[in-house]
């Protein structure tokens, strides 16, 4: 008989660090998986061999967190994305939950369900809708959660742009009696209506969130900022959290209140800003230092982004991930290389100091970001499942513009 795991909550009350894993639904458009847009994870049914390996990818680089590909997976935005009916949240989630207990159980991994904002909160166009009780119903799915994510140790909440949203979710989710992790895709400035990341955090955790932080939106120092003015705002009122990070694996100090959906190179132009390997080590260090100890990734994590954490935070985890076999630390593999002034490379301090070229002589250091300025109930957000009209396209057209005239 296979020993217990130990849970989420056990791990971090002693100190342990946890890493959890790396961005799917980025990792696998690349892989021509997804369809950039939707962003919905309906390949956990459609190509389970395609999810199960990354997954695999991401616990041999030392996750011991596999996040279920739930992202997006409810009925609302399946229906209002055109995506294929047949598929229903229900489906894809019970999928997506098989395929993460198969790959958790072969390493000292825990099960995660992912849960994410809904486009029947964004869509709505005033309060008088009476959004409340139709996006509890959202989360709750005819009790869906209570029924595929049984074997889950822990349910994390991502992509929530308004924390309001997100403490719904948390209290429908905690009356299951399994811990919640609830990140907010949100920067140092707060969340899309304006409340400060200290703030956002106190009621997430007054709402019964264990474990608080962000994801997604913005680079890893930019989270590791954010979630530190969320650990004080927390500490602030005399509350007690776990706290957990896991940010862009692209640059993003351009970046406005919207994160990096408004910069231009959004979502097909994203390479150059991709950190290196060894930009993840000083991720790591630095979200330590800040007291978090739930540590992963979010769009543009690949396994080998979570492999440079894990191995920065060996010292404190007591091993490295088994991928560090293969290739050594800092570079040590390079002392096999056939050119000498590459073996020369194979040392940490060469790789920690580098300032890497992008090769591209005519590509600026900063952007200019799209923002828009609009969120919940801005008739633009409303959605529906007909591709974009001509018409459609010339009205954001000049909003494009406008928003150009002003940057």
């Amino acid at each position: 008989m296979a020993p217990v795991k130990k849970g989420i909550l056990e791990r971090l009350n002693s100190g342990e660090v946890v890493i959890g894993d790396g961005g799917f639904v980025f990792a696998l458009e690349k892989r021509g998986y997804v369809k950039a847009g939707p962003w919905t994870p309906e390949a956990a049914v459609t190509h389970p061999e395609a999810v199960r390996q990354l997954h695999r990818e991401f616990l041999r680089a030392g996750a011991n967190v596999m996040q279920t590909f739930t992202f997006y997976a409810s009925d609302d935005k399946l229906e209002n994305r055109g995506q294929n009916l047949q598929l229903s949240g229900q489906h894809i989630n019970e999928a997506a939950c098989d395929l993460a207990r198969e790959v958790a159980s072969e390493g000292d991994a825990l099960v995660a369900g992912g849960v994410s904002q809904t486009p029947s909160y964004l869509s709505c166009k005033s309060e008088k809708q009476n959004i409340f009780p139709f996006t509890r119903n959202e989360f709750g799915m005819n009790d869906l959660f209570y029924t595929i994510f049984i074997f889950c140790f822990i349910f994390v909440l991502q992509y929530f742009e308004h924390v309001e949203e997100a403490v719904w979710a948390v209290e429908v989710l905690k009356t299951t009696g399994k811990p919640v992790a609830a990140t907010l895709c949100i920067g140092p400035e707060g969340d899309l209506n304006g409340l400060s990341p200290g703030d956002c955090a106190v009621r997430l955790v007054k709402a019964g969130a264990q474990i608080v932080g962000v994801n997604c939106h913005f680079d890893p120092m930019t989270c590791v900022k954010t979630a530190r003015l969320m650990k004080e705002g927390v500490e602030r009122v005399g509350l007690r959290a776990h706290y957990m990070v896991q940010p862009l694996a692209y640059h993003t100090p351009d970046c406005n209140r919207q994160g990096f959906i408004d910069l231009p190179e959004f979502p097909f132009a994203l390479e150059p800003r991709v950190l290196t390997r060894w930009d993840m080590h000083r991720y790591a260090r630095e979200a330590y230092k800040a007291g978090v100890r739930y540590i992963g990734g979010c769009c543009g994590f690949e396994p080998y982004h979570i492999r440079a954490v894990a191995e920065e935070l060996a010292p404190e985890r007591g091993s490295l991930p088994a991928a560090t076999e293969k290739h050594g630390l800092w570079g040590k593999g390079l002392e096999l290389h056939t050119k000498p002034w590459v073996r020369a490379r194979s040392r940490r301090d060469y790789w920690e100091n580098i300032n890497p070229a992008s090769g591209r002589p005519l590509c600026p250091s900063l952007s200019n970001p799209e923002g828009w300025g609009v969120t919940k109930g801005h008739a633009d957000l409303i959605q529906h499942p007909e591709p974009t009209s001509p018409e459609e396209i010339q009205h954001l057209l000049q909003m494009q513009r406008k928003a150009k005239t002003k940057a």
